[in-house]
């Protein structure tokens, strides 16, 4: 199995239904060097805390399950999906 799909079989089954209490969740954005990267989804997305949800929830999972991960960073982008929305808005096109 991947390291990819390894940190994303422990969000999938030890993070995110802690998340899910809270209406959100945490998907793999990148896994580089021993560093990775998850972004907030859901409720968990704009709440304040979002940095203490990764260094208390999401870090010490994934590094507890996985020896080789060196650190969890939240990843603040913004989705591509949510950036084609917002030109859809803005040039008044039809959102469906």
């Amino acid at each position: 199995m991947s390291a990819e799909a390894e940190i994303k079989q422990v969000l999938n089954e030890k993070v995110n239904p802690v998340l899910a209490e809270h209406y959100g969740a945490a998907e793999l954005t990148g896994y580089e060097d021993g560093v990775v990267y998850v972004r907030l989804t859901g409720a968990c997305s704009a709440c304040p805390s979002a940095q203490f949800t990764i260094e208390d929830v999401v870090r010490a999972e994934v590094m507890a399950a996985l020896p080789d991960v060196e650190d969890v960073v939240l990843d603040t982008s913004v989705s591509d999906e949510i950036l084609d929305f917002a030109r859809k808005i803005l040039n008044k096109e039809e959102v469906v």
